[in-house]
């Protein structure tokens, strides 16, 4: 049989990713042992506290087990954090250190949302790929310049570690996580009876963008600030470089350095951003939005807007506007 740890980190955390986990991976194991005769995990909640609170007191787990009884293990859940990443890194030096070791024994590890901080403080995530809440995302680069975040991607999966978006996502890696384990039967069995879309893999179209300026390049927001001001207008980058006394290829060393995108990709950003409130807010038809972020040509805004969303400016208009919809 084998091994599965859910963590139940020190401080305040995301009671609803552990709980989630430990449910669905249960219902899991029943269908297996009704056609196998046998469970397929052994599930244990492991921390480094006897009880954790949650939402000031609201909720509290009991741990089945302390992490240091945990000798071996196959997979490994980190739940998410709340936001004092800080806090819960400093509170869970314990568990950052185990992890470490769990992964060179063998274990595969994957992370919910925010928990990608305590896998990264655990120099685990150095030179490869990870997904996180998209709002965390800027956060994440700042403190983990070496990692490559993949803000839009749902899940990601390298060298045994997997990690997950934002929230309530976590429902997908868990599926996931049950198909590669068991089997695709189950994973789609247990996506009816918990009602979760399986095989979703993006993010993209749940990200509000709202211009990444936690940095303290002054020269790169007076760029950010200018081209939002003209989003709708057509932006020559070397004149945009020029204007702040700067070499193009500087500016764009510094700006992707500061926003983790190219100067052209935020601007691409910008325009979607701004056509996805109107597609959200008002019944004006794909042309006049196109028009009104400054595309004219209809199969380019289209695939800029499905690049960065994940859908067609139709299919998100449909999705977020029934009064278009209606219409």
């Amino acid at each position: 049989m084998k091994h599965l740890t859910i963590l139940v980190p020190n401080g305040e955390n995301n009671l609803s990713s552990i709980v989630g986990a430990y449910k669905i991976f249960s219902r899991a194991n029943a269908l297996w042992k009704e056609q196998q005769g046998k469970e397929l995990f052994r599930i244990e909640l492991a921390g480094t506290s006897p009880t954790t609170e949650f939402y000031g007191g609201l909720f509290s787990v009991k741990p089945h087990t302390d992490i240091a009884n945990v000798k071996q293990t196959d997979l490994i859940i980190v739940p998410s954090l709340n936001h004092a990443y800080d806090a819960a890194i400093a509170q869970n030096t314990a568990i950052i250190d185990w992890l470490g070791v769990q992964y060179k024994h063998g274990a595969e590890i994957a992370s919910i949302c925010t928990g990608a901080f305590l896998l990264a403080a655990a120099g685990m995530l150095e030179g490869k790929s990870c997904s996180t809440h998209w709002a965390a995302a800027a956060d994440f680069r700042q403190r983990f310049p070496s990692i490559n975040v993949q803000s839009d991607k749902l899940i990601t999966e390298e060298n045994g570690i997997y990690t997950n978006g934002g929230a309530y996502s976590f429902l997908n890696l868990v599926l996931y996580l049950i198909e590669k384990y068991y089997d695709r039967q189950t994973a789609i069995f247990c996506a009816k009876i918990f009602q979760i879309d399986i095989d979703r893999q993006h993010q993209s179209s749940f990200i509000i963008f709202k211009g990444q300026k936690e940095h303290g390049d002054e020269m790169v927001k007076a760029a950010q600030n200018y081209i939002e001001e003209k989003m709708a207008e057509k932006i020559s980058f070397e004149q945009l470089s020029a204007k702040f006394a700067v070499g193009r290829r500087n500016f764009d060393r510094r700006f992707i350095k500061a926003t983790g995108n190219t100067p052209l990709e935020y601007f691409q950003r910008i325009k979607i951003e701004a056509a996805k409130r109107a597609f959200e807010t008002t019944r004006k038809t794909i042309n006049e939005v196109m028009y009104e972020v400054g595309y004219s040509d209809l199969k380019a805004f289209r695939e800029v807007f499905r690049k960065i969303t994940g859908m067609s400016p139709l299919e998100y208009r449909n999705r977020y506007n029934k009064e278009a919809l209606a219409g």
